[in-house]
């Protein structure tokens, strides 16, 4: 059994709140200079999802935390210049370009990897990277066709040879075109000085590690295995040496670690109120939302309709540092419809709908309307502020 060491400091509840919401680019003024491509390094993973209610998940990220940036801006952001990079992370993430040579061990995973869904036919492989080279940057579609059926996994050939480039390191996501991933090489793609996979396994898990503490400001060993989807034993063979710090948090069950750099001054600023994704790294883990926020949160976009309790889409309201209720959102022409609405009590009504009125604008709506509140005598009150805030 490993002997853990002793924390440095302890820290109450609110501290750790605070620090996970600095850590987060939610707690203190944004870098507006260095903008979307300034949250991404500072996030070191943006979730990609296929939903899009409001906007899509990578879209909702950053306008939570710098506000109504251009959502076009957001994709040239993350896709020019050799910016960005898609990779398996915490999911299926955008992923700082200097990051590459840290996803060797990963990258030689797969390589490695004995079973596969999708059988692999002979000379697929060849033929991807062949016309790629001639042809790329290119979508599955171009390359040939992403499916034999209109099944959602009923992959072609072709599709399942780039899909395997992609995961050995060969080729790369350069942009994401009406929500398809465009190939190329990565030999083109990737800047020379990073496109190696010359760092060993315990080199990659110790950024990685040290990465997650950093994004996250202090969480358990589990926190931080999740945030890039490590294992539980790769993150134990490595935290000691990634720069993380031990520290106990009043109310935590378990250890925890922290970004050294967090802890050397007390998080202070301005707080963000805004709808977050489901996706949001702030929120993306579930036992740690419930241990930081005491807030269940649970995307339902799965779920049957009859065995919804929140909604399809529901977003999280944060305000003051708190998860302050939920919105299940939805456009109709330039209306942004609250479909359903769930209030911590009266207190909560102005946040909510300051977090509605400005999303609304941010995707050119110029009207909100609420549909249901799950406590219906805070429906009203919920209109007449948002009639106030809408003029």
């Amino acid at each position: 059994m490993t002997t853990l060491p002793r924390p440095i400091t302890t820290l109450t509840a609110d501290d750790a709140r605070r620090i996970v919401l600095r850590a987060q680019g939610l707690l203190g003024a944004p870098d507006r200079r260095a903008g979307v491509r300034g949250v991404l390094r500072h996030l070191g993973a943006v979730q990609l999802d296929t939903i899009s209610v409001l906007a899509r998940s990578h879209e909702l990220v950053p306008y939570a935390r710098l506000g109504a940036v251009g959502r076009k801006a957001v994709q040239a952001a993350y896709w020019t210049d050799t910016h960005a990079f898609e990779y398996w992370s915490h999911a299926a993430c955008i992923l700082p370009i200097e990051e590459w040579p840290h996803f060797a061990f990963r990258r030689r995973a797969y390589r490695d990897r004995p079973h596969w869904h999708h059988e692999l036919p002979e000379g697929a492989y060849d033929q991807v990277i062949k016309q790629l080279r001639a042809e790329g940057p290119l979508t599955a579609t171009e390359l040939g066709g992403a499916k034999k059926t209109n099944d959602w996994w009923d992959w072609s050939g072709t599709k399942v040879a780039v899909e395997r480039a992609l995961m050995y390191g060969e080729v790369v996501c350069v942009e994401r075109r009406g929500w398809k991933r465009v190939y190329d090489l990565a030999e083109r793609a990737v800047p020379a000085a990073l496109l190696h996979d010359e760092l060993d396994d315990t080199e990659c898990l110790r950024r990685l590690v040290r990465l997650a503490g950093e994004s996250l400001g202090v969480g358990t060993r589990a926190d931080i295995a999740d945030y890039h989807r490590l294992k539980g034993e790769q993150v134990e063979a490595v935290i000691a040496d990634s720069g993380l710090v031990p520290v106990e948090v009043e109310g935590w069950a378990k250890p925890a670690w922290a970004d050294p750099v967090a802890l050397a001054a007390p998080p202070r600023g301005r707080h963000r109120t805004t709808l977050l994704s489901p996706f949001d790294s702030l929120i993306w883990e579930r036992a740690r939302t419930e241990r930081i926020f005491g807030f269940t949160h649970r995307l339902e976009a799965y779920v049957p309709k009859p065995k919804r309790v929140y909604g399809y889409f529901a977003m999280p309201v944060l305000a003051g540092g708190r998860l302050v209720g939920r919105v299940d959102p939805a456009r109709e022409g330039r209306t942004l419809v609250a479909k359903q609405v769930t209030l911590d009590g009266p207190k909560a009504v102005p946040a909510v709908a300051q977090a509605l009125v400005e999303a609304a604008a941010w995707v050119d709506c110029t009207n909100v309307r609420v549909e249901r509140a799950d406590a219906p005598e805070l429906r009203e009150p919920l209109i007449r502020e948002l009639a106030g805030l809408l003029g």
